[in-house]
């Protein structure tokens, strides 16, 4: 294996960096800044940067099959033009019982299906109203699961059979079985919980030999975890402490691309950490992710 190399990327600082997405025909890294309220894409042949403002924060961003992107911005799932540079809801989502809300992380599945969780405003440890809503290619929402303290991370594994989700305020990353054909999940359980010094669980993408790689928030690093045995396997120090998401993009999809936050850090925390909200590429780590899914409606 060649050695391992971090490298800041992306210069420009977001307030939270999140939700990475390659894009392979344009070698461009598609990401959102959720408290900045935007979306960009990255251009890393010409290091140019393009970006959109959206109304509300918004926490994720993926590809739409016939052209352009949905976000989960706010309560509602919305469709991104590009070129028209508009933004036109698809789908609201009903949470008059939990109005302190928003959406959080999400990702498309095998099916083409965008998921996408939620969690509560105040972040508070005990607030239990996030929950995981699916948009189906008629434009439809399903709500998937419900109960949730903050909504993270998300990822299926390589057969399609298990669906892996993070719970950021539990400190778990867990499993549940996976149905293709409607979308269900259940048979919940737990793969690993991340140990004190390792921070909260965050966004997380998987490899080709089906290892689940895991950003710590406030823990400044990338677990490599194995989902089977619930093992760590590998820890890789990013220089941002508030370490956000992680996907793997580049040629051969061998880069991790990994975001950061630099949300309420003061002069003297942003002094320590002068790439805090920076997006960095991870290279040398000897194995390589997969193309992401794109939404089907």
């Amino acid at each position: 294996m060649s050695s391992i190399k971090v490298q800041c990327v992306i210069k420009e600082k977001n307030q939270i960096g999140e939700s990475p997405v390659w894009e392979e025909k344009d070698s461009t890294l598609l990401y959102v800044d959720i408290a900045g309220k935007r979306v960009s894409r990255w251009n890393s042949l010409t290091n140019q940067i393009d970006s959109i403002p959206t109304e509300k924060l918004v926490g994720s961003v993926v590809p739409r099959q016939s052209g352009g992107y949905v976000i989960a911005e706010g309560t509602r799932f919305a469709f991104v033009d590009w070129a028209k540079r508009s933004i036109t809801t698809a789908c609201p989502v009903d949470n008059q019982e939990k109005p302190n809300t928003r959406f959080n992380d999400g990702k498309v599945d095998p099916a083409g299906r965008f998921y996408a969780g939620t969690m509560g405003l105040a972040m508070k440890p005990d607030d239990t109203d996030g929950a995981i809503y699916s948009l189906l290619p008629d434009h439809s929402v399903v709500k998937q699961l419900d109960k949730v303290h903050l909504s993270n991370g998300l990822d299926w594994s390589l057969d399609h059979r298990t669906f892996y989700f993070v719970d950021s305020l539990a400190y778990t990353l867990e499993a549940f079985d996976y149905d293709i054909q409607t979308g269900g999940l259940s048979n919940r359980r737990l793969v690993y919980k991340t140990e004190k010094d390792e921070g909260l669980p965050d966004g997380m993408c998987i490899d080709t030999e089906g290892k689940l790689w895991l950003a710590c928030f406030d823990g400044g690093r990338v677990l490599r975890i194995d989902p089977q045995t619930g093992k760590r396997l590998q820890t890789v120090k990013i220089p941002a402490s508030k370490t956000t998401s992680c996907c793997f993009g580049g040629k051969d999809y061998s880069d991790l691309y990994v975001t950061s936050a630099c949300v309420n850090m003061d002069a003297d925390a942003l002094a320590k950490e002068p790439q805090a909200g920076c997006t960095f590429k991870v290279t040398g780590l000897g194995v390589k992710g997969i193309p992401p899914y794109s939404y089907t409606g």
